[in-house]
């Protein structure tokens, strides 16, 4: 038999930006993936778990790095891993969401265009709704 990949450790970030002062519902930064597994589908800024990394430290690098915005390792703060089995790709992932507030004034950039079509404001409302399968969503963040 051909030998199994590895496992490998995702970090997705979760950028919550605070709308009218808090009275309206947060939106999230979400984009649309390009050129990897799960291109076409919506997925939150994020990436590989380098060596010696802490999650905060990779979620603040991976914001920078897609995004052009700077949080704070501090702010960073664990909300949810899903373990995911994507046997269309021969790929499994453990995948651990980070969140945080960025100032609904900062916009993100799309410093990556061959991986992202671009950066949007999506109310949770929205992403709630592309859940189930089929519905737009990456992998990961379905769950």
């Amino acid at each position: 038999p051909a030998p199994r990949p590895n496992v490998r450790v995702g970090v997705g970030v979760l950028l919550r930006q605070l709308e009218h002062g808090g009275t309206a519902p947060p939106t999230v930064i979400a984009g649309v993936r390009k050129g990897s597994h799960g291109a076409g589908l919506l997925a939150l800024p994020g990436g590989h778990l380098e060596f010696g990394e802490s999650w905060a430290e990779c979620a603040a690098r991976e914001v920078m790095e897609e995004c052009g915005l700077t949080v704070p390792v501090e702010d960073l703060r664990m909300l949810h891993v899903t373990n995911d089995v994507m046997e269309s790709e021969n790929k499994h992932y453990v995948t651990i969401f980070m969140c945080a507030s960025v100032s609904s004034m900062e916009r993100a950039e799309n410093l990556e265009p061959d991986k992202c079509a671009g950066w949007g404001r999506h109310k949770l409302s929205e992403l709630r709704a592309m859940t189930g399968e089929g519905g737009g969503l990456f992998g990961p963040l379905r769950k």
